[in-house]
């Protein structure tokens, strides 16, 4: 079952999509518990779901929300401040700092919910906010257990972009654009925007692990009838550059440990170094799960693909969420 919830993060208004079991767990054990430890009467595990940069709650991340409720987990998408039925100005901010603070605020949300086990409550990052709940979960130990797909950096995308092939004069143009950017909202006009993925299909290219083959794939999901929604307005607000180029979503992943990360990639993605890379540097327990034949895209929605990867957090979750309690 679905319902609309608003909650508020540093004096915003968020909206969000509750998700919670339909009726009988399928998974349920003969001691009446399920397999995310969910018994008749008491709170279940929930998880937070955060969505991609330019996304909004109603694509990917209310995929995965809806087949983790069916799994027998309390899910929440919600939108990003400034994005979406949330509140912000200006509108297609992309705030690293406040979209972490989005996940605890979340998690607050959670906490207070009757069907919710306080002590069990995860985390769930795809793309963007794959970088975003990883610095959410080292710094808030309310997160039990944080998992990510197809995660990014997206102050790494912005200062080297995707790949770190980027000239470093990019950069610098593009903070010179977020700086006058700012100087017009100062003097009351509209605040500037970005184009994200172009109007008509890009180049698709032969490789999947590829720039090119990424590139189109972006277009394909967010511009085409496959993932298009009529909030997900491909732009975002110039000022964001100078924030998401301050940002490091993998600088605090040592501090997860003793809790439990997952990190899911598709082989073929051409982020993977990503999560890579935050696996490497974070402490155990710790996991890379490498879903075959899958990009980064893919992940998001394709059936060949997404049904490993549900699989896979519904294990994770499940094992982690299971048995944890309110730390003292």
């Amino acid at each position: 079952m679905r319902t609309d919830v608003t909650f508020p993060s540093a004096g915003l208004k968020i909206a969000g999509h509750l998700y919670t079991p339909d009726g009988t767990d399928p998974t349920e054990q003969t001691d009446g518990t399920d397999r995310t430890g969910g018994r008749e009467g008491g709170g279940r595990p929930a998880i937070v779901v955060g969505h991609p940069m330019s996304g909004v709650k109603e694509q990917t991340a209310a995929l995965y929300a809806e087949r983790l409720a069916r799994a027998g987990f309390v899910t929440l998408a919600f939108d990003a401040a400034h994005q979406g039925e949330s509140e912000g100005e200006p509108r297609l901010l992309e705030d690293p700092f406040h979209r972490v603070e989005d996940i605890k605020a979340a998690v607050t949300f959670l906490t207070g919910r009757d069907e919710v086990d306080a002590g069990r409550i995860g985390a769930l990052g795809i793309c963007a906010s794959g970088g975003y709940v990883v610095p959410a979960t080292a710094t808030d130990h309310r997160i039990r257990a944080v998992a990510t797909i197809s995660a990014v950096c997206t102050g790494s995308s912005f200062r080297e972009g995707v790949g770190r092939g980027q000239e470093p004069e990019i950069l610098q143009a593009m903070l010179d654009a977020s700086a006058a950017a700012r100087t017009e909202e100062g003097r009351g006009e509209p605040a500037p925007a970005q184009q994200i993925h172009p109007d008509t299909p890009p180049e698709r290219g032969e490789r999947a692990r590829s720039l090119v083959r990424h590139t189109y794939d972006g277009w394909e999901y967010y511009r085409t009838p496959r993932g298009r929604h009529p909030r997900s307005a491909n732009f975002f607000a110039l000022r964001s550059i100078d924030l998401l180029a301050q940002f490091d979503a993998f600088d605090l992943v040592h501090l997860i440990a003793p809790r439990p990360l997952l990190m899911i990639v598709g082989s073929e993605a051409v982020t993977d170094y990503f999560s890579r890379e935050a696996t490497e540097k974070a402490r155990e327990p710790r996991e890379l799960f490498r879903i075959d034949g899958a990009t980064h895209v893919d992940l998001y929605d394709r059936e060949e693909h997404v049904p490993t990867a549900v699989a896979k957090l519904t294990d994770f979750f499940g094992t982690h969420l299971v048995g944890t309690g309110p730390r003292p």
